[in-house]
């Protein structure tokens, strides 16, 4: 008689390590020396599953310095952050005050910048109280504009300016006085080009620059001598405004297209591991389902040998059932090869997988492993110094078919791979239990201990997506996630009776 045979309700046992050095828990990222996943695959990243001693570090409070240095940055990421033509600044700040404050700006600068130009012009200049006024609204009012179209409150207040300076040049008492640019217009003129070099590209930027100067220098021709030149004050100054705002805006351009690639990566790489992991369950589900039809095919090419005096048409019938399952069979195995064929060389396979060192023709003709194997398993992860207890219900692999039985196996042996990698030391909990309706796998591990080296502390993903795949596979339902001591959990619930149509 079998120890599977012998008469048991249930098997309760506790293994403890032998040794805890590190070196000896790396080893544990590949509980099982047959048909394991090596190191790339089954890791989770501190996102979707890690566990580890930075779990159990409670964040000090930020100080008042670190608060203020938090909201420039803020500040900082909305000046980087590039607006869409006839966008205001700050349109894609959270918050509605953010998305005022350029108006509010501009708006206060209107408002300090309008009475004074009109009375500096007025007073100092000699200009009409109309044409103070007229000018003073044209060269302030656009600063409003400049939040959303730049570009044209740009070339609204250069005219303005430009007017302005050929209309008081007849004046009288312009000794010691700056011409043509005034000093209330170069505060609005460089506040025009923040604007422009937050909103607008280069070229664009460039223009403006080279147009500011060559206005200026038409201007200077007529220069009158006992004035003050202001043409290269604001050529050199509106230059420095737009190249730094120019290069803020750049590097949102930047920042923005590689948060775009790397989103883009990401989704390309989640694609890719949800494929990869398919194909895996995809190649040792062969075994599975080729040792039924090959069972098939040789009952109903068996049939009239074991079932003589069988009427001609049954015997036709049966040799058509062998023939298809043959078909079938070559089908499956074509197919196959197709899913190996990217690792048929052995190049690119991971330890203990398909084409990889330790998993090549030989790795490929074993049998699959299930729930039967669970304690290997456990056994194998506890000489690598990670302490694991055990609690198998007896029979649970004889009462699982065979997806289920090989689905609870991979599903354990990433959930252990993941507390190695991610929490080595820690104590963890294997579960495996079942009813008439279905198998529950259940892993859960404690905080790892202080000072422990964690051998990975971010991963690929590849661990849950293989287990939601397999979980996907049979039906059943997977509740993974963090505990409240730093610890992790997985548990999986396995139907018996398969997936049903609506999941298929």
């Amino acid at each position: 008689m079998s120890d599977r045979d012998e008469p048991r309700s249930r098997s309760r046992f506790r293994l403890r390590p032998r040794t805890s050095e590190p070196a000896a828990a790396a080893r544990a990222a590949a509980p099982s020396g047959d048909d394991t996943t090596g190191p790339g695959e089954g890791a989770t990243g501190p996102g979707d599953g890690a566990t580890g001693p930075a779990a159990e570090r409670t964040p000090a409070p930020a100080p008042a310095g670190a608060a203020r240095g938090a909201r420039a940055a803020r500040l900082g990421r909305l000046l980087r952050s590039p607006a869409r033509p006839g966008e205001p600044l700050f349109a894609q700040a959270p918050k509605a005050w953010q998305r005022l404050l350029p108006f509010a700006v501009a708006a206060v600068f209107v408002a300090s910048l309008l009475p004074v130009t009109v009375v500096v012009l007025t007073d100092a200049y000699g200009a009409g109280g109309g044409w103070a006024g007229a000018l003073g609204v044209a060269q302030t009012l656009p600063l409003l504009l400049a939040v959303t179209r730049p570009v044209r409150a740009w070339a609204v207040v250069l005219a303005a300016d430009t007017v302005g300076a050929l209309l008081v040049l007849g004046s009288e008492g312009l000794a010691g006085l700056a011409w043509p640019w005034t000093p209330m217009g170069i505060v609005g003129y460089l506040l025009v080009m923040v604007c422009l070099g937050l909103r607008e590209p280069v070229r664009t930027l460039i223009g403006v620059w080279l147009a500011t100067g060559a206005v200026g220098v038409v201007l200077g021709f007529f220069h009158p001598a006992v004035t003050t030149n202001t043409i290269a004050l604001l050529f050199v100054l509106s230059g420095a405004l737009l190249a730094v705002t120019g290069s803020l805006r750049g590097l949102g351009d930047a920042q923005q297209r590689v948060a775009e690639q790397e989103s883009i990566s990401e989704a390309e790489r989640a694609r890719r591991t949800l494929l990869e992991e398919r194909a895996r369950i995809a190649r040792e589900l062969h075994d599975v389902v080729a040792h039924h039809m090959s069972v098939i095919t040789v009952q109903a090419d068996s049939a009239p040998y074991r079932l003589p005096g069988m009427a001609e048409p049954v015997r036709e019938e049966f040799a058509a059932i062998a023939a298809s399952a043959r078909e079938s069979l070559g089908e499956m195995r074509r197919l196959l090869t197709v899913l190996r064929s990217d690792r048929a060389d052995g190049a690119g396979g991971a330890p203990g997988t398909y084409g990889g060192p330790g998993g090549g023709s030989g790795a490929e003709r074993a049998p699959q492993p299930g729930i039967g194997r669970i304690q290997q398993l456990v056994e194998a992860t506890v000489r690598a110094g990670q302490p694991v207890e055990l609690s198998l219900a007896a029979g649970a692999d004889g009462a699982a078919p065979p997806a289920v039985d090989l689905s609870a196996y991979r599903i354990v042996q990433e959930a252990l791979a993941n507390v190695v990698r991610h929490a080595p030391g820690a104590r963890a909990r294997v579960s495996v239990t079942y009813d008439a309706q279905e198998v529950l796998v259940l892993v859960v591990n404690g905080p790892g201990p202080n000072g422990a080296t964690v051998l990975e502390t971010a991963g690929t993903g590849h661990g849950l997506v293989g287990m939601r795949e397999r979980v996907r596979l049979t039906g059943g339902t997977l509740d993974t996630g963090p505990l409240p001591d730093g610890g992790f959990r997985v548990a999986a619930r396995l139907p018996l009776n398969g997936p049903s149509e609506e999941v298929s």
